[in-house]
């Protein structure tokens, strides 16, 4: 039997797997039960690699059928990766399977938007890091192409806001996961109009941005008869997986850093403004909405996505592979996580090896060696964008808050705090459906206020901590990191 209280269904669609999960409130505290897990996996098309978007779609209906099967739903909310998105045509039928973020169409999108518009100006209209995969450089390659679905398209919604309006009926762009797309103006809080002009990109096509924690409505009664679910309201939590994640952070001081593990590794702070400052565009920083009138400064690193295609290779479970790192020989070599060799999939072991080699440094051969390299480089590039973080912020920021499925992870926490000789605090690895969870309930009025939410989050679940331990390898280490990068 579920606890009394109020139950609140979060729909947490990540890059590698999706989740249903049901967060209880009863006596100040959290609880939470999964009802729904599946797999995200990406069509290898001849047009290019996509999202199989019918299938998340039965998925989320699953989720939902499976939750409200054993728990009355007060409401759902739904999250997932940033700068992906569909088009709809003039009826809102979806045009096309939406592309990957990881599709090269976008090979050499980001020289051809600074011949058009110095990148100077791209960063002061948007604030956001500068990567190919964002969807301004979809968008531009679409252009580029004359694609005939940016003609028949009559609305453009990012993949949580699709799944939304299939849910409740209501188009419209969700304020967090609007400003992933180097699309949004963070000055002005609405669509960079100038800059997408200057990059023939239709704006006719943009809807209408609302804020997170909107309530966009009840379930469609179509939807609630296949799922047999009655009325539940819909909302709009942080859209974007990351600003859910963010509320859930179980910090109890305000200078802090964060970050999320996982599929990427994005490593940041709150601020109350963007930052657009000259050093945060050559730091290539981002500034993405959060909520309660909070910003996310913050730099996007190529994370577990290096152990996870390592994995799809040899089909070892990650519990092997990061055993046989730690039982590895320590700093065989370092790379560069952001090197673009490592953004498509493919035999990821080779390119690990192949950098090493080309940049004269000791090649890993066996699968935990490799396995190390990458993780103790993940860990000396999170001290490197830390570092770049605080002079930013202009303040120190301990403890690292680490939160996500990476958290599972306790060999790469702990080389977090040893390469950035800080604490870690890892947890909750559910932060995304906590903070999806805890949006949802600020909606219904459950909870007032963000310090409120955070403290619920502390009494409510456990979390570990890694303190540094000091060597000169590390140190070494990381001048081998910045010698590569300069």
């Amino acid at each position: 039997m579920a606890a009394s209280g109020n139950n609140h269904l979060a729909l947490d669609l990540g890059a590698e797997s999706g989740r249903a999960i049901v967060g209880t409130l009863v006596d100040r505290r959290l609880i939470l039960k999964e009802t729904h897990r599946f797999a995200n996996t990406p069509l290898s098309l001849p047009a290019g690699l996509r999202w199989d978007v019918p299938r998340l779609w039965s998925e989320i209906k699953v989720g939902i059928a499976a939750s409200a099967c054993e728990f009355a739903l007060e409401s759902l909310g739904l999250d997932t990766w940033g700068v992906d998105f569909v088009l709809l045509d003039k009826d809102g039928v979806l045009l096309d399977n939406p592309c990957h973020y990881r599709d090269a169409r976008t090979d050499g999108m980001l020289e051809e938007a600074f011949r058009r518009v110095p990148r100077e100006q791209i960063f002061s209209q948007t604030g956001i890091q500068f990567m190919q995969i964002n969807t301004l450089y979809q968008l531009l390659s679409m252009s580029i192409a004359k694609s005939p679905l940016l003609d028949s398209a009559r609305t453009f919604l990012t993949m949580p806001d699709l799944f939304n309006y299939w849910l409740s009926g209501t188009a419209c762009c969700e304020f967090t996961i609007a400003t992933t797309t180097q699309c949004f103006d963070p000055v002005r809080r609405t669509w960079a109009y100038p800059l997408l002009e200057a990059l023939a990109i239709p704006t006719r096509i943009l809807p209408a941005v609302c804020e997170p924690g909107t309530s966009l409505g009840s379930l469609l009664p179509q939807v609630a008869a296949e799922t047999s679910s009655g009325f539940i309201r819909v909302v709009a939590p942080a859209c974007h997986d990351t600003g859910s994640a963010v509320v859930a952070i179980p910090a109890e001081n305000k200078d802090f850093a964060w970050l999320s593990s996982g599929t990427w590794s994005i490593l940041g702070a709150e601020v109350r403004q963007p930052v657009l400052s000259e050093k945060a565009l050559a730091y290539n920083f981002t500034n993405e909405g959060g909520v309660f009138g909070t910003w996310r400064l913050s730099k996007n690193i190529i994370g577990l996505w290096l152990v996870q295609e390592c994995k799809r290779e040899w089909s070892l479970s990650y519990s092997d592979l990061t055993r046989r790192a730690a039982e590895a020989k320590p700093f065989l070599a370092v790379i560069d996580p952001d090197s673009p060799v490592f953004l498509h999939p493919g035999n990821m072991p080779e390119k690990i090896r192949k950098f090493c080699a080309d940049t004269g440094q000791t090649v890993p051969q066996t699968e935990g060696e490799i396995v190390r390299v990458a993780l103790e480089s993940l860990a000396l590039k999170y001290r490197l964008v830390l570092e770049c973080l605080e002079e930013l912020a202009g303040k120190h920021l301990e403890p690292l808050h680490i939160f996500g499925g990476g958290t599972k992870n306790r060999l790469l926490n702990q080389f977090s705090a040893d390469a950035t000789g800080r604490t870690v605090i890892a947890g909750p690895v559910e932060a995304t459906a906590i903070g999806n969870i805890l949006m949802q309930a600020h909606t219904l009025g459950e909870i007032d206020s963000f310090e409120n939410a955070r403290g619920l989050v502390r009494r409510s679940f456990e979390i570990e901590e890694y303190h540094p331990e000091k060597s000169d390898a590390w140190e070494q280490a990381f001048g081998k990191l910045k010698s590569l990068l300069a």
